[in-house]
């Protein structure tokens, strides 16, 4: 038997997924076969993750590109409304 097919996840719900699959693991009260099969599923995820990320990157590289094809690296910088939302709630 090979690798069962898994439909496309989404990003968030396979860092929900691992985010549970850690605490799990921080909690130390499973047993070491689940423990194991626990880590290998937080490895895939991990994996997953990381490409996605590595893709949006990508992604985010090409529309910012200038005409020249040059990539203009920006700071990122919040949103204007997100500073004044939480210098209000103080």
């Amino acid at each position: 038997m090979g690798r069962e097919f898994v439909p496309k996840e989404r990003f968030e719900d396979a860092l929900k997924k691992l985010e549970k699959i850690v605490s799990k693991l921080e909690e130390g009260e499973i047993p070491l076969e689940e423990s194991l099969k626990l880590f290998e599923e937080g490895i895939r995820l991990s994996r997953f993750c990381n490409q996605k990320l590595d893709e949006v990157e990508k992604k985010v590289e090409i529309l910012l590109k200038g005409k020249d094809e040059i990539l203009k690296a920006q700071p990122f910088e919040p949103s204007t409304d997100l500073k004044e939302t939480s210098s209000e709630e103080e």
